[in-house]
């Protein structure tokens, strides 16, 4: 199957470390906007966004976090994790970077929407509204489903002695 010419491509950063009781931990960030409120399952996210296609990924990778986040992105080796086709359609591609960042440090970018639709009325809403490091098995609940593939990866890759 050939990919589509104007395919939608995102691309992120997982962060993970080793937490307080010795245990991996992954950086994931809850999504914002009228439509994530109040929800917790499947509404979490890597770090990400769409790039286009004369793009470099890994920029792209980095610029999102930063938006996202409101920080540069951590120095680190970057563990390549793959793609992975969502249920949307869109690739993501995401890169592990073993680092230790304060959620509460979050300056998130924002996006406008009309809320309520129909109104008429611009509303902005971070892109993210919170952050939490968490164990995979948490983050795997948490996660959109089509993003749940990189914690697998992770842990594949450390499992091999990667870090």
């Amino acid at each position: 199957m050939t990919a589509k010419k104007n395919a939608r491509r995102s691309a992120g950063l997982l962060l993970f470390r080793t937490g307080d009781g010795g245990g991996l931990e992954v950086f994931i960030g809850h999504m914002g906007g009228p439509f994530w409120t109040g929800r917790e399952e499947a509404a979490w996210s890597v770090p990400k966004g769409e790039y286009a296609p004369d793009e470099e990924p890994g920029a792209a990778a980095r610029r999102e976090f930063e938006e996202e986040f409101g920080h540069p992105a951590p120095d680190g080796a970057w563990v390549e994790l793959g793609e992975a086709r969502q249920p949307s359609g869109k690739t993501v591609t995401v890169w592990a970077v073993e680092a230790d960042i304060d959620p509460a440090g979050a300056v998130p970018g924002t996006f406008t929407m009309e809320w309520p639709r129909g109104s008429g009325a611009l509303r902005e809403f971070p892109e993210m509204d919170r952050f939490a490091w968490c164990t995979p098995e948490v983050a795997a609940g948490r996660l959109v489903k089509g993003q749940r593939v990189f914690l697998d990866r992770l842990r594949e890759h450390l499992a091999e002695g990667g870090a």
